[in-house]
């Protein structure tokens, strides 16, 4: 008991161990107080984003790099009160910072592209897409990746490079869409009267736009039909049930009204050679 006391009553104790033990728990308070405080900012600046009609995609993306910045502040500050140098530590985070960087580079060039991404918005939250090689709803822009949902309930994590550096197809980024089909006939038909079969099916469809009008023009004399170009305009939530429903009535009609929709085929012709 003796020893205890006469170390609690050292030197060491009460110049040292005690002044650092102080520091310490203040520098954990720093800490945790300033991340409370962070998460606190970080909270208010994305409601204050949102009231002021900014994209939800965006002020999270912003969100996460204002806390990011923050936590590196306090972490700085805790540092420091501990009488660490944060001078040189800097220095030293950034020459590893460097040859981390050029290590991953791919991961630095998937942030850049994600930074384009959120600033430009090619596409949003919703909207399907075809990009980096992918088809799906995006679900969410990352810092590094995007994810996509695709019809059949796949998730699917495409690089932020991948989709950036490559074209990009938002079929959802207008209201309208056209439906663009190839229907062939024979060259035994009579081309107006499947014509106006085919207008008189859009005219009776409620779901085909009036404006702008649809279009049904002979699109190519092939080898085995004459083609017809359908072109109505529907919204773009109506595009596949549109879509299947009308192919499914112009074949319907047509057998209706003994208009054919042929096949390709070859004609054979076997010629016969007598021996000598």
């Amino acid at each position: 008991m003796d020893k205890i006391n006469e170390f609690l009553q050292s030197d060491f104790v009460t110049t040292q161990l005690i002044p650092w033990a102080v520091s310490l728990v203040v520098a954990l308070l720093i800490f945790f107080i300033g991340r409370w405080i962070a998460g606190k900012i970080v909270n208010i600046s994305k409601r204050m984003m949102a009231r002021g009609g900014m994209d939800s995609m965006l002020s999270n993306f912003l969100g996460n790099i204002l806390y990011t910045l923050l936590i590196a502040v306090v972490i700085i500050a805790a540092l420091d009160h501990l009488g660490i140098q944060t001078t040189s530590l800097l220095a030293v985070l950034g020459a590893a910072g460097l040859a981390v960087g050029l290590a991953l580079k791919d991961s630095l060039a998937n942030f850049s592209s994600g930074v384009m991404l959120i600033v430009f918005r090619p596409f949003r939250e919703g909207d399907y897409v075809e990009a980096g090689g992918v088809a799906g709803t995006v679900e969410n822009v990352g810092i590094f990746a995007t994810t996509m949902l695709t019809p059949d309930n796949r998730e699917i994590i495409v690089p932020n490079g991948q989709i950036y550096g490559g074209t990009i197809t938002n079929v959802t980024a207008r209201e309208t869409r056209r439906l663009d089909l190839v229907v062939g006939i024979s060259y035994s038909d009579d081309i107006r009267k499947a014509r106006e079969l085919v207008m008189e099916i859009i005219n009776q469809e409620e779901r085909i736009l009036k404006d702008p009008a649809p279009v049904v023009n002979v699109a190519a004399l092939g080898e085995s039909s004459i083609d017809l170009n359908v072109r109505p305009w529907v919204n773009k939530g109506d595009y596949w049930n549109v879509r299947a429903d009308l192919l499914e009535t112009i074949k319907t009609r047509f057998d209706e009204n003994g208009i054919s929709i042929p096949f390709p085929q070859q004609d054979v012709y076997m010629h016969e050679v007598k021996s000598a």
